[in-house]
């Protein structure tokens, strides 16, 4: 047995440790696209605990789920369509439980300091895999793994239909702090999907390239789509300092309008440019950059606390990859900026609408997926082990995910799988303008 093993202890189900609702609760229009039909899947890895008693605190785990899962009692429930199959998604509650899994395994805390040797490397640290998240399956599966050097991984999926990113974190956060016995300081969570409509007010929803790009089709001029499914995939995972992201920052303000960029704005900006450059597309392929925006404060009349659904849309910055390429980094970063800026009240009642009435989903010919997850508070979740080490998803992909580095609050660790043949021009693309003092941790 090699030491990247993973061995299942025990599989089981856990259930709300008091009686919750039974009933069928309607997700919102947002929950149900058909592009968020899939588990979100995090892994966070600690640093051996000396001393800790394995059966007691797998005993403690078990038991704040449990917990956990009263407030949270939808993901104790399963998903499905309705009968008919029209409308939004609903959540059948009868207490059905999630599922709690323990293993072993050769693998030790450093392994994680790496990019995975391919994308599903660690696929076994989430054991239970769920490929279609409308045929019976727990939205929430959570594994507790006990590393070669007594370090412990924490996997989680989550049935993205339930919940996202925010609302996921909320929970991870209440359940480790009812696992360390201290009193749950997060938001109660909030159901209320009524909130994001459809609404009454029908308004003439017209999807063009100014308003609503994420959702045209484009011309595959390359073989963008048949590239990604033929050619392997290679991890990539990149840590930019505080030092080199303020060196991106003056790079780009020196270059463009604006004085003032985020870091998400310039990172992923670089980023963007170098995906874009190593894959030698042609000059006229349209590029877009899609990424999350949380709308939870941008609707007038807000969602409330602990709304723990999907409360973001999807930014869209659009351009070729001529311009991309050979532009500045201030041109990316300002497509970024505007894209954000566009994600108000009336953009995402239009979305709803569009993604009501006509099914929409984005279009994937020359797009970039990016998801930040390191301000969701992941690197800050304690189940008594002490942070995170490692703070990253189960599987690599063609998605970009911005991460927290440990003991590093303004870095972000960038993890990004390339096909083969632009893997090394891409990894030399990302650290070239970085003076050797400041060099990348590839």
């Amino acid at each position: 047995m090699g030491s990247n093993f993973v061995q299942v202890k025990e599989a089981t189900v856990i259930t709300p440790v008091d009686p919750t609702p039974n009933c069928v609760l309607s997700l919102s229009t947002l929950d149900s696209q058909l592009f968020l039909r899939f588990t979100i899947e995090y892994l966070l890895v600690y640093s051996p605990y000396l001393g800790l008693d394995r059966r007691q605190f797998v005993a403690r785990v078990k038991s704040a789920l449990g917990k956990a899962l009263v407030q949270y009692y939808p993901l104790a429930g399963r998903v499905q369509s309705k009968g008919d199959g029209s409308g939004p998604l609903q959540v059948v509650c009868r207490a059905q439980g999630s599922v709690f899994v323990e293993a072993v395994s050769g693998y030790s805390r450093v392994d994680f300091e790496r990019a995975p040797l391919y994308v599903d490397e660690w696929r076994q640290l989430l054991w239970l895999q769920v490929d279609d998240v409308l045929k019976g399956a727990p939205p929430l599966v959570v594994q507790l793994t006990w590393l070669a050097d007594g370090a412990v991984a924490i996997g989680f999926g989550f049935n993205h239909c339930v919940c996202d990113g925010i609302g996921s974190a909320e929970f991870i956060n209440s359940f480790a702090e009812l696992t360390r016995g201290v009193p749950v300081r997060g938001p109660k969570p909030v159901w209320d999907r009524h909130l994001l409509g459809p609404f009454q007010c029908k308004m003439s929803v017209r999807v063009d390239s100014v308003s609503h790009p994420e959702f045209n089709r484009v011309e595959d001029c390359c073989g963008f789509i048949a590239r990604f499914s033929r050619e392997t995939l290679v991890p990539t995972s990149s840590v930019f300092s505080k030092c080199h992201i303020n060196q991106l920052k003056r790079q780009t303000s020196r270059l463009s309008n604006s004085t003032y960029y985020t870091s998400f704005e310039v990172i992923s900006a670089h980023i963007w440019r170098c995906w874009a450059k190593s894959l030698n597309m042609p000059s006229n392929q349209v590029l877009r950059l899609l990424f999350s925006v949380n709308f939870r404060n941008r609707l007038k009349s807000g969602l409330p606390v602990g709304f723990y659904g999907n409360g973001f849309t999807l930014g869209c910055a659009q351009t070729t990859v001529k311009d991309l390429t050979e532009k500045s980094l201030g041109y990316a970063s300002d497509l970024i900026k505007k894209a954000k800026e566009r994600v108000d009240d009336k953009y995402v009642k239009e979305v709803i609408e569009l993604v009501s009435e006509n099914r929409t989903i984005p279009d994937s010919v020359g797009v970039l997926i990016l998801s930040q997850w390191s301000r969701l508070g992941l690197e800050r979740v304690d189940f008594g082990l002490g942070k995170p080490a490692h703070v990253g998803p189960i599987c690599s992909d063609k998605y970009c995910l911005l991460l927290p580095v440990h003991n590093q609050r303004e870095a972000v660790r960038v993890m990004l799988a390339v096909p083969t043949s632009a893997v090394h021009i891409y990894q030399h693309l990302l650290t070239k303008p970085f003076s050797s003092n400041y060099n990348l941790r590839v």
